[in-house]
This record gives structure tokens, C-alpha cells and sequence, in this order.
């Protein structure tokens, strides 16, 4: 037993009592595609806060692999701009290049090498097409990033299309592209020229029109299921839209008699097992089983991605370390500090309810010391 702070300065009595994760499929989904945003490890024994640990991060993309999920990697999962720099990412998306063997994975392309301050259309164009080529040629599905320093240089709707026009125009295959809004990241705020969410999707969904033979499909990370079925429903016809919505994902993989959502997800990396045996019953033509196991993780994704919600990678981080995948609560940069140890006793509960805790004893093992450093008895 545990004793646990819950919101509101109150302690409770906790003991794990959900059901376990079940068995990974023995074959990847079909009848959608999934990726999970993959996090990275730190070296918590490194010199400088900045340092990966790299067998660990590469084995936790086998564990999502062999969970029948396609690895989204060097996404802001991965701590992009928000502790991985350049340099590391490069090195990522070399090293599970060379570990894919065909398994299917996508890699982020972004403009994070550029030096802080103002940026040219015309550089931020050249940075992702470096990004692109090293992506492409390490065997990923490129997905272009949302640059900070297109929303910083843009004036308008007109420079969106101008640079995306020029990076896609020499693309050399189909990308993905990525809407990361504003709460996932305040300087995105904006993108695609507008401030509201519907008259940016109109934007994005006229760019997709003009480069349909390029755009294989969008991931739409807004937190707003009713925006983006719209903006779904007006995607051309072989471009798909990718849901990036961790409050929303179950009804809007599952879709309607118009169309669903493939998966492109954060919350699929501490999920992986669930999801993919969720997944397996849309293959089957299950929907209330697809359901039945995938809404009761809904609550325990809304509190990891809660505001400030760029911050959801420390609850990441944290079920990774709780499910025996890295041995240490650490991330680069420090921050595992972002949240509160409330925060964190809040997700153990509710993982323990979404049946998303591999080992219970384990995870009661590792949350105790951490508890212990909070100074809660």
C-alpha cells in the first residue's frame, strides 16, 4: 500500500487493483494506421543534462514495435525544442534507421538547427530540406514539422504556402505534415496565418489540395474533435488525416459513415499495449471492444496532457519508468521537474484504472522512493 497526495492537500490509501495490459497481437493492426510518438531516455549518470541514453531509447522502439505500432520518432515526444537539440536528433534518427529492418516508422522533420533569432523564408525552407534528406535517407516517412520560425517570420497565410509550396515542390515522395497548435507549444500560436482553429484548417486543407500528389497525410494535434473531423472531411481524396488529439483519439480513430482518423499519438507510448489490442478489435469489425478498451484510458491521457500541456512528456517519461522500460525518473534537461508529485500520484492512480500498469508491484516499488524525496511518509 501506498499513501498517496490527491488534489486538494488530501492523502489517500492506495493500492493497485485494475486489470493488466493485455497481449500485444501477434500481427500489427490493419485497419488503421498507428504510430507512437516515442520518447527519449536520458543518461541519468551523464556529465551534462543533455545526454541520451541510447540502448535503452532504442530498445523502447523495439517494445513498440513488437506491440504491432509503427514508431513516430523525433517528434516533440522526443523532446524537440524542449531538450534534444540538433545534433541528438540527427544521431536518433541514424540510430533507429539502422535498427528498423522495414518496420514501419516516420521521423520528424523541423528547422531546430537554425541559430536563435529572426529566420529568411528561404533558410527555414533549406533547414527542413536537410532534415528531409537525412530522414528520407534513413527510411522514415518524413513528417514536416510546424516551425517556430515560420510562425515567428510569416506575415500571412501567403508565406505559409509560399514556403511549404517550395519545400514539397522538391519533396522527392510523400510526406506527412504536422499541426502542432498552440497548446502543445505557445510559439506555434497562429499557424497557417490564423488565430482560429477552423479558418487554419481551411488553410491547411487548400496547401493539402494544392500538393495532393505530395501530402500523403496531415497529423492534427488541436485538442479539438469537432475541428478536426471537419478538417478530415475536407482533405482530397488520398490524403489522410492522422489525429494527434489525446483528449479525443478513440471516437475519432473509431469515425464515422464519412471517414476516421489514422494515429499518429504521444499517449500511444505509454498506451502501446492497450492501443494495438484495441486496434486488433477494429480489425475485426469491434468497435464496442475497440471502445471498451481504449475509453477508460481517455482519463489518464487527459491528465497527462492537462495544462500547460507541452509538458505531458514528464507523465510519459514517468509510466515508462513505473513499467520497467528505464530504470530512472530522469529526463534530459531536468525536466521531470515540470510536474508535481500530486501530478504524478494522479497518473499512477489512473494508469492503475486504465489497465495501463505491466507490473504492479513494480510500479508501487519505484513511485515509493520518489514519494519518499517528496516528503510524503
Amino acid at each position: 500500500m501506498l499513501v498517496l497526495p490527491a488534489p486538494g492537500g488530501e492523502l489517500l490509501n492506495w493500492s493497485p487493483s485494475g486489470p493488466r495490459p493485455p497481449a500485444p497481437p501477434n500481427t500489427p493492426p490493419s485497419s488503421r494506421v498507428a504510430y507512437a510518438a516515442a520518447h527519449v531516455v536520458a543518461d541519468a549518470l551523464a556529465d551534462e543534462p543533455y545526454t541520451v541514453d541510447w540502448d535503452t531509447t532504442l530498445a523502447f522502439r523495439e517494445h513498440l514495435w513488437s506491440c504491432g505500432l509503427g514508431v513516430a520518432e523525433a517528434m516533440d515526444t522526443a523532446q524537440r525544442g524542449m531538450g534534444l537539440d540538433w545534433a541528438a536528433t540527427r544521431e536518433l534518427v541514424t540510430r533507429t534507421g539502422s535498427i528498423a529492418a522495414g518496420r514501419r516508422w516516420c521521423a520528424g522533420v523541423g528547422t531546430d538547427q537554425l541559430p536563435p533569432g529572426p529566420a529568411t523564408v528561404a533558410s527555414i525552407v533549406d533547414a527542413w530540406r536537410e532534415q528531409l534528406d537525412l530522414v528520407a535517407g534513413a527510411g522514415a516517412v518524413p513528417v514536416v514539422m510546424a516551425s517556430r520560425a515560420l510562425a515567428a517570420a510569416a506575415t500571412g497565410p501567403d508565406d505559409y504556402h509560399a514556403a511549404y509550396g517550395k519545400l514539397l515542390s522538391g519533396a522527392g515522395g510523400p510526406v506527412l505534415l504536422h499541426w502542432l497548435g498552440e497548446q502543445f507549444d505557445p510559439a506555434l500560436a497562429g499557424y497557417w496565418g490564423h488565430d482560429d482553429v477552423r479558418a487554419a484548417a481551411r488553410e491547411l486543407a487548400a496547401l493539402c489540395t494544392e500538393h495532393a500528389g505530395t501530402i500523403a497525410g496531415v497529423k492534427v494535434s488541436v485538442l479539438d474533435a469537432r475541428a478536426e473531423v471537419e478538417f478530415r472531411r475536407a482533405l482530397p481524396d488520398g490524403v489522410a488525416c492522422y489525429t494527434g488529439d489525446d483528449f479525443h483519439y478513440p471516437e475519432l480513430i473509431a469515425g464515422d459513415a464519412r471517414g476516421h482518423s489514422e494515429a499518429l499519438l504521444g499517449i500511444f507510448d505509454p498506451l502501446a499495449p492497450v492501443a494495438a489490442a484495441a486496434l486488433t478489435r477494429l480489425d475485426e469489425g469491434d468497435e464496442a471492444g475497440f471502445r471498451a478498451l481504449l475509453d477508460p484510458t481517455v482519463p489518464l491521457s487527459r491528465e497527462i496532457f492537462r495544462a500547460p500541456t507541452r509538458h505531458y512528456k514528464t507523465g510519459v517519461v514517468f509510466l515508462a519508468h513505473l513499467n520497467g522500460h528505464q530504470d530512472h525518473f530522469r529526463m534530459i534537461a531536468g525536466q521531470e521537474s515540470a510536474r508535481t508529485i500530486t501530478h504524478l500520484a494522479t497518473l499512477l492512480r489512473l494508469a492503475d484504472e486504465a489497465g495501463v500498469l505491466a507490473d504492479p508491484d513494480l510500479a508501487e516499488a519505484r513511485m515509493r522512493p520518489l514519494l519518499r524525496v517528496a516528503g510524503v511518509a
